[in-house]
């Protein structure tokens, strides 16, 4: 199983022999940060630390690694987000390749950001986020992408559809007929609202796909972003989407979208049919969600949902089909 201790032993085994590609010696600190997508660790030397992110196995090229990263450097040069730098290796690389167990492995590096995620009342701070996000939208319409630029697309088709990059929905744990078929009319009813939405350059572009809680750093007033692992052309809306993962269904979200529209419309317009079509996009990031704790089974976050989250992803279907709302997408 892929991320079971062998497996893990042996990325810590190869990163640390790949440790000197960035200045650090073998004997370097190194620690598990966390395992999602990817696996992150911590190197630390002396007063040095740096975060290092090996990728997993068949899911981003090269290509797509040095795309993120790109506009990652772009986004920094412009000033528009905090966040942590890439660091290049000895050599002037981004990306390090290394051996471990036999197999080659794909490595970043990046500088640690201090921080920690937003706590208490998560209002103010959506605020914040709604205002990066336009920041980040209205760069992506302008900046010039590199002609090698590749980074995957996120829509139905990619998300929920017959090449969805996390998997079949229909593998969720625990899901039982009856709420397979409240599923499947919800599937039916966001393929039929992202077609009539569509990707018109208005509403659909770069975005970061990731801004949850969990990739965001408060250090006193500042707000940083991390980790664009998922950053790709998608739905600008699917920001917000992404950003009340894991917590759709609780009371404080009408709060926290008013929070982040009010904050993205002090930096950009936001058309009407855009902000009508958040809940639909809400629904659409579950449902990926929900395929994604099936094909990612092993890691820590899908252990610790399980069952009881295709049961609440079935509870806001039902919940969502009987209200209508959403269905004027565009």
């Amino acid at each position: 199983m892929l991320y079971d201790e062998p497996f893990l032993r042996q990325l810590e085994e190869g990163l640390r022999g790949a440790l000197p590609a960035w200045g650090m010696p073998p004997s370097a600190g190194l620690s598990r940060l966390g395992i999602s997508e990817n696996a992150l660790f911590l190197a630390s030397e002396s007063e040095r630390r740096i975060v290092l992110r090996v990728h997993r196995p068949h899911y981003h090229s090269a290509a797509e690694i040095a795309s993120e990263l790109a506009w990652i450097e772009a986004l920094r040069a412009a000033g528009i987000v905090e966040t942590p730098a890439p660091i290049r290796a000895r050599d002037g690389a981004l990306i390090v390749r290394f051996d471990a167990g036999g197999n080659h492995r794909l490595a970043v590096a990046f500088e640690h950001m201090t921080g920690s995620e937003p706590g208490g009342d998560l209002v103010p701070w959506y605020g914040e986020l709604g205002a990066i996000s336009a920041r980040m939208h209205v760069h992506a319409r302008a900046w010039r992408r590199p002609a090698d630029f590749v980074r995957k697309r996120w829509n139905f088709a990619t998300i929920l559809g017959d090449a969805a990059h996390w998997g079949d929905w229909r593998a969720a744990p625990g899901l039982d007929a009856p709420g397979l078929a409240v599923l499947e009319r919800l599937y039916v009813h966001l393929q039929a609202a992202t077609a009539e939405f569509g990707e018109g350059a208005d509403r659909f572009g770069l975005i970061h796909g990731d801004m949850r809680a969990a990739n965001l750093l408060v250090d006193g007033d500042r707000l940083g972003v991390i980790d664009f692992d998922d950053c790709g052309l998608g739905w600008f809306g699917y920001d917000f989407a992404a950003a009340i993962s894991f917590i759709e269904h609780e009371p404080v979200v009408p709060e926290l979208q008013a929070a982040w529209l009010a904050g993205y419309r002090r930096v950009a317009p936001l058309a009407p049919e855009q902000e009508r079509a958040l809940p639909m996009l809400v629904m659409l990031r579950r449902m990926q969600l929900t395929a994604w704790i099936a094909s990612h089974a092993e890691t820590p976050t899908a252990k610790s949902l399980g069952p009881a989250f295709t049961a609440g992803t079935v509870d806001l279907a039902e919940a969502y089909l009987s209200s209508g709302i959403g269905r004027e997408a565009g």
